[in-house]
């Protein structure tokens, strides 16, 4: 097994992740029912030691409805071959954490339209109110 590089700064050791193989679903020929081809990855996010605190917290906080008892599970069964469902696996495994570490986006400041801004829609919606205004007039039925 291999480690699994998040981000440049954070790489999760393979010692940290447990892999469980099982019969995938689906249809199949005839080697389907001997081969434990799914894989299960799960990584114990909440007992992690290579996952600094700060990130730690965030990512917790981020992944809370998809953790049970800290514990990331991953399942991967696209592929017949056991090798590449372990590979998607962890390259999910890798897109979550990645996303989850993602430093939060700045906070949207308000801001007020400028006094020119205002005049020019003002001055907009009279033009637009003569335009309509001028018409039907010449063709009424009084």
């Amino acid at each position: 097994m291999n480690d699994v590089t998040v981000t440049r700064t954070l790489v999760i050791p393979a010692s940290e992740l447990r892999e469980r193989f099982s019969r995938s679903g689906g249809p199949g020929g005839q080697g389907v029912n001997t081969a434990d081809s799914r894989v299960e990855l799960s990584f114990d996010l909440a007992a992690s030691p290579s996952v600094p605190e700060h990130l730690k917290a965030r990512m917790l906080d981020r992944l809370s409805a998809r953790l049970v008892d800290g514990v990331l599970t991953i399942a991967a069964s696209e592929h017949r071959a056991q090798l590449q469902n372990r590979g998607a696996a962890r390259e999910r495994l890798a897109a979550i954490l990645r996303a989850a570490a993602a430093a939060p986006p700045p906070v949207r400041r308000a801001t007020k339209p400028t006094k020119g801004s205002q005049e020019r829609r003002i001055a907009q919606k009279k033009r637009r109110a003569d335009t309509k205004r001028g018409r039907g007039r010449a063709g009424s039925w009084d």
